[in-house]
């Protein structure tokens, strides 16, 4: 099923200029607001920024049984035979495990913690589904870097989702610095939609999770937008997190350290939102990248 009208036109013949975004950033109401844990403050920040930054917002003591799964999975020869399992390019070291949170039930409890959710409702201003999940490893000296761009781009084109009202949290795993190839974010770029140049191709996603062509926004449009705003690279030790609208263009360096770098990210979608048909046209990505089964809201668990 599918909108009767493309409210975000992209993966063009030819070049369509950036427009103002037609969704709010933060959808809940005047009730929800107040209700919330996150302050007036800190929702006009997000609003104005397109994402929040926590250092500790998890005792680091509390992530190293995180920290040993993700090390178990680095030595674990079938999953990096999954589909769901992104090697990169030419090597053998994994840059991404996607599903993350069907493979474990620690990570499947993380999603639903109760701060973290209560947080993701009060922005988005309903109950929520997970749409996807995924650790992103950046190795000491092999770990390659992400190209700019806006994952609801993406999501809107390759698989259906009508609205801009969905954000990714990133947990930090291993300690994000300066020379590990953080996490950049372009502050108040979620306030434009940048429609991409360029067709895409039937299972598209095998090559761009390896490195992105298509839906990658043009250099023009990114100066711009980098000029008017700076870039900021939210840094911290294991257990700090980074939530960012699902608009907001990110990316990220190689990692030229000695030092890995591994983020979990979970991306959250109101249950307003639920997909459509694929915009571009094609068959829906697999439901590894795109939950299509299973859009029931998420309830709370408390391990504490």
């Amino acid at each position: 099923m599918r909108d009767t009208q493309d409210l975000f036109p992209t993966r063009l013949e030819r070049k369509l200029g950036m427009f103002e975004r037609i969704d709010p950033v933060v959808h809940s109401d005047e009730k929800q607001r107040a209700n919330g844990p996150l302050s007036t403050e800190e929702l006009d920040e997000f609003d104005r920024k397109g994402f929040l930054s926590f250092e500790n917002f998890f005792n680091e003591d509390d992530m190293q049984a995180f920290i040993q799964e993700l090390r178990d999975y680095e030595d674990d020869e079938d999953l990096k035979l999954s589909e769901g399992t992104i090697l990169e390019p030419g090597k053998e070291e994994i840059r991404s495990i996607f599903g993350i949170h069907d493979l474990s039930e620690r990570f499947s409890r993380l999603t639903r913690d109760p701060r973290l959710l209560a947080m993701v409702q009060q922005i988005l201003g309903s109950d929520v589904y997970i749409h996807q999940s995924r650790i992103n490893y950046k190795p000491g000296f092999k770990g390659k870097g992400f190209d700019w761009h806006s994952d609801f781009e993406t999501w809107h084109s390759e698989d259906g989702m009508p609205r801009m009202r969905s954000l990714s949290c990133s947990i930090i795993l291993t300690d994000n610095g300066e020379f590990n190839g953080p996490l950049m974010l372009i502050p108040g770029s979620h306030k434009y939609f940048i429609p991409c140049v360029g067709r895409t191709p039937e299972n598209n996603y095998k090559a761009s999770l390896k490195s992105q062509e298509i839906g990658v926004p043009d250099a023009a449009s990114l100066k711009q937008l980098m000029m008017e705003n700076s870039i900021e690279a939210p840094k911290g030790a294991s257990g700090s997190l980074v939530m960012f609208e699902c608009n907001t263009l990110h990316g990220s360096n190689t990692n030229m350290s000695c030092w890995p770098r591994s983020n979990l990210f979970f991306v959250y979608n109101s249950v307003e939102n639920t997909l459509h048909d694929p915009y571009c046209g094609n068959k829906p990505r697999p439901e590894f990248l795109a939950t299509r089964k299973n859009w029931d809201p998420l309830k709370p668990v408390d391990d504490k």
